[in-house]
């Protein structure tokens, strides 16, 4: 006790030191457990710019004794755009928004987009391709599936290919927890392979992680082209970091999809694979400013008719890179 003080008065003193440390467990217990929705915050209206760049190699090798015209083959594609998206519609459904939207890819190499009517200098926007306006339109539903595609068939193999990177990025939030995800927080999914194959119930098993919150803030993107570094508002971005695996839940005995059936045919054999996707989503907006996926995908697989003959081996090796990037344009510097 100092010298001067009452009893009273250092009782006091210590019950409000008290009372303010249990203030201080009761706020660090509730941050803490604090879940935050990353969902895309869209409104009919909304516009916004991604760069997609995207890389695959498929080694193949085939041994038959029987001629095999429609064998898959051994190519490499390189897919990169820019593509915007007009969101036309969005709704709440279940807690989440299910937005509809419309989709096309930009020209960025045409000097001749560059200019404007009657002698204007351009305003720093990303040209549209006049010259090719195909557009596509789909529905992301409350619970992630896209839906109600159409133009898709319409743009060439590599933005068909570009668009899907982009979607499948873009949709990862509605895989997420309802109300929330929290710092360190793990969750686990799994998903159909979509793609068509030889081989029956395939499927992927995905484990995500909600790892740590870093500095973000969309890219610069020139009028041919380049990205680099914004120079725009610093954001805050949630990085998730999602882990998967192919598993085969077929026989390998017996691998035999339906419509394979239905040909008279019988696949035996396995497919594996595994990918990394490293996702940046904005704390502000929801929206994804960056994600990187490393897949790789195994296939040794036979098809032969039911009987046993006419027998085709197929060995699939492919390997693919992507980066999908929330870009802006560049300002026009006038002399």
């Amino acid at each position: 006790m100092r010298g001067g003080e009452s009893i009273e008065s250092v009782m006091k003193n210590t019950i409000q030191l008290i009372a303010g440390i249990l203030l201080l467990a009761v706020a660090a217990a509730g941050s803490g457990d604090n879940r935050v929705s990353l969902l895309p915050r869209l409104q009919a209206g909304q516009t916004f710019t991604y760069m997609i760049r995207y890389h695959s190699d498929r080694n193949v090798k085939t041994e038959s004794n029987v001629a095999t015209p429609m064998a898959p083959s051994s190519s490499q594609l390189d897919a990169h755009g820019v593509l915007q998206i007009d969101v036309l519609d969005s709704q709440v459904a279940g807690g989440k928004a299910a937005i509809h939207a419309r989709a096309f890819f930009r020209n960025l190499d045409s000097s001749a987009q560059l200019k404007k009517p009657d002698g204007q200098e351009p305003d720093g926007r990303i040209p549209r391709d006049v010259s090719d306006p195909k557009t596509v339109e789909f529905t992301i539903s409350s619970n992630g599936s896209v839906e109600k595609v159409s133009g898709l068939d319409s743009l060439s193999p590599e933005q068909q290919q570009a668009w899907r990177e982009w979607v499948a990025r873009f949709a990862l939030a509605w895989t997420l927890p309802v109300n929330g995800a929290k710092l360190g927080e793990k969750w686990k999914s799994e998903q159909p392979e979509p793609a068509s194959a030889p081989i029956a119930s395939l499927v992927w098993e995905r484990e995500s992680q909600y790892v740590q919150n870093e500095p973000c803030r969309a890219s610069q993107l020139s009028l041919m082209g380049e990205v680099s570094s914004g120079t725009g508002v610093s954001d805050t971005c949630a990085v998730l970091l999602t882990t998967a695996s192919l598993k085969q839940k077929s026989s390998p005995k017996d691998a035999t999809p339906d419509d394979f059936k239905i040909h008279d045919l019988k696949t035996t054999g396995t497919a594996r694979g595994s990918n990394e996707i490293i996702t940046y989503i904005s704390l502000t907006t929801g929206l994804v400013v960056r994600a990187t996926e490393n897949a790789s995908q195994l296939m040794d697989v036979t098809v032969a008719k039911s009987d046993g003959s006419n027998r085709v081996r197929y060995n699939v090796d492919a390997n693919s890179h992507s980066e999908v990037l929330l870009v802006f344009a560049a300002p026009v510097i006038r002399p």
